[in-house]
Order: C-alpha cells, then sequence, then structure tokens
C-alpha cells in the first residue's frame, strides 16, 4: 500500500515521516493553503529529503504549465500533483517536458461526471488521486466523498485516496475502494502543517497488510 503524507512545514518532521518508509511526502505551493511552503522551504526540504527514497511532491493548482516546469527545476521537486483545473493536454506537456517526472493528478469527486474526467488523463499521468469536493478548499478539509459512487469508474491507472483519511478510518476505507494508496494530512496532524508523528505510526500500522 502506498502512502502519502501530505501538507509538511517542517524539515525534522519531514525527515521522521520519510524514515518510517512513506511513499511519498506533499508540500502545498498553493499561497491560499494554511499548510503553504514559500520557495525557500520547498528548497530547505526537498534538500534535507532528497537522501531518501521517497516521492517529493510539490502540489500546485491552476499554476501555468512552464512555472511548473520551473518550480520543478528550481526547487527539487521529483513529483508534481496538479489539483486544480487542469487539463489532459497540461499533463501531457509536463509528461513530455519532465519525462521523469512522478506525475499526479487530483480529481475532487462531486460526482459521476468528476469520475467520468478520468479516462481523459490515464495516458499522462502515474497516480489519479481521488480527493472529497469542496467549494471554497482544494484539499485538506478533513472531509471523506461518498466513495460508492466510483463504482464501476475504478481508473485505468493506479490510484490514491484522499478525503478525510485517518488511522481510525483507513482500513475501513481501503476495504470498501480497493485503491493502490492513500493520501492523508489533517488527519495526522495537531494543527494545519504540525504533524502528529504518533498518529503517522498508527496509520501505518493499521495498513500493514494491505
Amino acid at each position: 500500500m502506498e502512502v502519502k503524507i501530505c501538507g509538511l512545514t517542517q524539515v525534522p518532521q519531514a525527515v521522521a515521516i520519510a524514515q518510517m518508509g512513506v511513499t511519498a511526502v506533499g508540500l502545498i505551493c498553493v499561497p491560499t493553503s494554511p499548510r503553504y511552503v514559500t520557495p525557500a522551504q520547498r528548497w530547505a526540504l526537498n534538500r534535507a529529503l532528497a537522501d531518501y527514497p521517497v516521492w517529493r511532491v510539490g502540489v500546485v493548482a491552476n499554476v501555468p504549465v512552464w512555472e511548473v516546469i520551473a518550480m520543478v527545476k528550481t526547487a527539487g521537486f521529483n513529483a508534481v500533483q496538479l489539483h486544480g483545473e487542469e487539463s489532459p493536454r497540461d499533463c501531457q506537456i509536463l509528461r513530455e517536458h519532465l519525462p521523469d517526472l512522478f506525475l499526479i493528478k487530483a480529481m475532487r469527486v462531486r460526482n459521476a461526471e468528476s469520475l467520468a474526467q478520468i479516462p481523459a488523463y490515464v495516458p499522462w499521468v502515474d497516480r489519479v488521486l481521488l480527493d472529497a469536493y469542496h467549494p471554497q478548499h482544494l484539499g485538506g478539509t478533513g472531509v471523506a466523498w461518498d466513495w460508492q459512487m466510483l463504482g464501476d469508474q475504478v481508473p485505468k491507472v493506479p490510484w490514491w485516496l484522499a478525503g478525510g483519511m485517518t488511522p481510525e478510518n483507513c482500513q475501513a476505507a481501503i476495504a470498501q475502494t480497493h485503491p493502490q494508496g492513500i493520501d492523508v494530512s489533517s488527519g495526522v496532524e495537531h494543527a494545519p502543517g504540525i504533524k502528529d508523528l504518533e498518529r503517522v505510526t498508527q496509520l501505518l500500522q493499521r495498513i500493514k497488510g494491505h
């Protein structure tokens, strides 16, 4: 089971979480987010994490593709998560210019129509992330979406489940939806951007074996 812990802001916590063996860590590069990290913080976090086998994911939303490419090259990311209204063409351009980039496209699931958009992205991305829809917030709300909507529209690419994931509900969520991975942010926090390492440990223990 792949695990991404998202919304990291502190170098010591990021290193401790990487040492736990997670698949990916997410740094929020969206200025309106309470977990936003500045360019200087991104560089420091990525530098500290460079010796660990984790995807260092820069999370962006509705940023021009050329700015994303520049960010990857200057901040040291080896992965990007597109969490806005980016098009399949945007993903294609990123893939063509950064062929080694680990690319995640997040879809905020509002209804069946949201899920119907997924196939257009499949040729260009490494993972699809299915998150809860919120009219004011792009993510990190701690709110789960109705997993039953997934039905038979399972992405034809490895996908991660996000939205309200916690150590308490992760086992039930995985059993119901069968994702390749989960993405967790507020469910393992003391406060936005400040992780509770004990809860991260609990989460990893409870999904062991999946």
